[in-house]
């Protein structure tokens, strides 16, 4: 029989990319199947060797997870008390932890688990996305479904082809990612237990609707608050300045806080002879930026298109699936040093596809970009060279504006230094001192194509001041106008998302300092910052306001009335300080597990016997029409549907009765509160003026609710037999 190998990636468009390697080009239910390429006979290092069979040929199953398909269990699948959320029950502490199949992609599971017990797979290779999260995606299906099938892991940073080759002749034993995988399970029940045990302590303290707690959430949304505190507090103060017009510069004196000083000054000015006091001038020099991470990535889209870091993420996803941008979850600003010698090629490919680079001076400086030091799980954020030649005219705007930003920051990376001159004057007149500043560009460098890029997105980049004429010290010069001007000092700006991410990353960065081995710094990962920010606007703490991000009442008051180890990044950097020892394997999962486990005990006994006053967490602001008939929380009114207030929780309940549901519209009927009330109340409606689309009638029927736990809540007609239709 021949050795077929059974390949899982992450997403479907990842495993159609390695099965055209593969040559897996037979398409089934769920995955894909075809009898090898020059990669199947390999016998580079680690690679599965091929067993000696007359063929030579290597079987190929390639299929995928999407996402997500085995997740921790809720908390009622430990204890149906749970499905009620009581104080008395905290902290909730799984003795033996269990897991649930999504019922969304059960199917897709079904599939990998008849495809792992398939007698002709003899090994198995995890192709999930090269990180802790594609790692704990692949090893929750594998052990739930029981496998003890070898298995070996790809670990690319690009779906081009040639890089799926390399990955597939280095082929490594899953064992050496097993503390990967330890680290990445304890991440994901330290947010288990910080979710459901926090989430559930402040709702039922405060009694009101569903209070989320997280551990990045929290310190996130008190970063919102505090900045809002800064900027309620703040107390504007007027000052004035002196502004001397002479020819062929602009003198600016300092702040002065009374307006009939500056008047004097202005007045003494007028008319009177300036003298040089001091004149300056030093050669600057300004370094390439360098290439791009997913955080600066999204702080840079944000500041030129106004995209949500959540919009750059899935464009930018979108890309790497389509070969056309490398791996986007990266941390790291640098490439690996074997990728030097690529780098020529790829800039002039990149410079070809960008009209606005035509003409120009391309410099390839690859000693700027590489360092295999600075590189964690993944290189930098670059274009692959299938730049040059895919058609890039059917890209999405967002996708194209995307690629357009990380091709030319290539471009400005490998470029050449910009230098100029700075020179900086100071002046004397009417008893006042008065300063000028001017430059001169000496070499533009990477300047040149920074520019082309902002001048073809019709953005002018902030000018620098104008060269000054040549001045020596003690020279006069002769007086000109001096105006007055008023101004006032700002209050600190609102985030918006490119400001926050960097108030994320930076966060608590004290903290982090302390801690040398610490890779992954700030609040959350460059992967789930987005996610974060969207959670905070959905939950009902912030809320966009243009471009800002600005924390609801609702938030301010969830944030102030969390606890300080709750509002810190310091419990972010203490956990990333000892996940760490766990991926190195110098500690034990379950010693991490039970420091956990212990915060929240001490938590919870904190909070005993302790009552609040009312305040904006006791009350949802939305009319309650019901009980869940899935978890018995509160059912409210939306604006587009009734939803169960469980939404929010970790897992969230998606009980949702909507209002534009087909089967309603479909009669010429409106879900009103009433109905939906006698339906979550009786779970059924009586309701009148039914239309029939097929008959062209009205009817009167009760409406039965058929919830049978699935995405959306079906419903059926029962009929009165004594009654016709009218």
């Amino acid at each position: 029989m021949r050795l077929i190998q059974l390949v899982i990636a992450e997403k479907p468009s990842v495993a159609r990319a390695i099965a055209q390697v593969l040559g897996a080009s037979e398409k089934r239910d769920g995955y894909l199947e075809g009898r090898g390429s020059p990669v199947a006979t390999s016998k580079c290092q680690g690679h599965l060797e091929a067993p000696t069979e007359p063929t030579g040929e290597t079987g190929w199953l390639v299929s995928w997870c999407i996402g997500h398909l085995v997740e921790l269990a809720p908390t009622d699948a430990y204890d149906p008390k749970y499905s009620k959320w009581n104080y008395a029950d905290l902290p909730i502490v799984p003795s033996e932890w269990q897991y649930r199949v999504l019922p969304d992609t059960k199917k897709q599971f079904d599939i990998l688990d008849g495809l792992m017990k398939d007698s002709r797979v003899e090994s198995i290779v995890c192709a999930t996305d090269a990180g802790r999260e594609g790692e704990l995606i692949f090893r929750l299906v594998y052990h739930l479904c029981g496998c003890t099938k070898p298995v070996k892991r790809l670990w690319i940073s690009s779906m081009e082809e040639t890089a799926i080759r390399k990955g597939f002749d280095h082929l490594l034993d899953s064992a050496n990612y097993d503390n990967l995988y330890a680290a990445a399970l304890c991440r994901a029940k330290a947010d288990w237990l910080v979710g459901i045990n926090g989430t559930r302590l402040f709702s039922t303290l405060y009694k009101g609707s569903t209070l989320n707690v997280g551990r990045v959430q929290t310190p996130t949304l008190t970063l919102l608050m505090e900045r809002e505190a800064a900027i309620t507090s703040f107390k504007k103060e007027k000052f004035y300045t002196v502004e001397l017009k002479l020819d062929g510069l602009t003198a600016v004196s300092g702040r002065i806080k009374s307006k009939t000083e500056a008047e004097k000054l202005r007045r003494a000015c007028l008319g009177t002879s300036v003298t040089v006091t001091g004149v300056e001038q030093t050669e600057r020099t300004e370094r390439p930026p360098k290439l791009y991470d997913l955080t600066t990535l999204q702080r840079e889209a944000n500041r030129l298109f106004g995209y949500t870091a959540q919009q750059t993420l899935d464009y930018l996803q979108s890309l790497y699936e389509k070969r056309l941008a490398t791996y986007p979850r990266t941390d790291s600003r640098y490439l690996t040093d074997d990728m030097a010698g690529g780098l020529p090629a790829l800039c002039q490919a990149v410079a070809r596809v960008l009209p606005c680079m035509e003409g120009l001076t391309l410099l390839v400086n690859a000693a700027q970009v590489v360092d295999s030091a600075q590189v964690t799980d993944h290189h930098a954020v670059i274009p692959t060279a299938e730049i040059a030649v895919a058609d890039l005219a059917p890209l999405p705007t967002g996708e194209r504006n995307i690629l357009a930003m990380i091709a030319a920051r290539l471009l400005c990376a490998v470029g050449e230094s910009h230098t100029y001159a700075e020179t900086a004057v100071t002046l004397e007149c009417g008893g006042g001192s008065f300063t000028a500043g001017g430059r001169m560009e000496m070499a533009l460098g990477w300047k040149e194509a920074e520019r082309a890029y902002l001048a073809s997105l019709k953005k002018v980049p902030k000018g620098a001041p104008p060269a000054l004429p040549d001045l020596t010290e003690g020279q006069i010069l002769e007086g000109g106008d001096a105006a007055l001007k008023a101004g006032a000092t700002s209050p600190p700006a609102r985030f918006s998302e490119d400001t926050l991410l960097l108030a994320m990353e930076r966060a608590s960065a004290e903290d982090f300092a302390a801690l040398e081995s610490v890779e992954r710094k700030g609040l959350g990962t460059p992967a789930t910052r987005a996610g974060v920010i969207e959670k905070l606007v959905r939950s009902g703490y912030a809320a966009r306001d243009g471009r800002h991000l600005v924390p609801t009442e609702k938030g301010l008051a969830l944030a102030w009335a969390m606890p300080d180890q709750f509002k810190s990044a310091k419990l972010t950097a203490e956990w990333e300080e000892r996940l760490g020892a766990v991926e190195r394997g110098e500690l034990a999962p379950e010693d991490f597990m039970a420091g956990i486990v212990e915060m929240l005990r001490e938590l919870v006994r904190s909070y005993a016997n302790v009552s609040v006053a009312s305040s904006a967490l006791s009350r949802s602001g939305r009319t309650v029409v019901g009980k869940c008939p899935r978890c018995g929380k509160d059912v409210v009114e939306g604006k587009k549907s009734f939803f169960c207030e469980g939404y929010y929780d970790t897992p969230p309940c998606d009980f949702a009765l909507w209002k534009n549901n087909r089967f309603f519209t479909s009669k010429r009927k409106e879900l009103t509160r009433k109905i939906a009330a006698a339906l979550l109340r009786d779970g059924r409606a009586p309701v009148t003026g039914l239309f029939s689309e097929r008959k062209g009638v009205f009817y009167d029927a009760t409406v039965v609710m058929a919830d049978d736990g699935g995405k959306y809540v079906r419903f059926e007609l029962e009929f009165d037999k004594k009654k016709g239709a009218k």
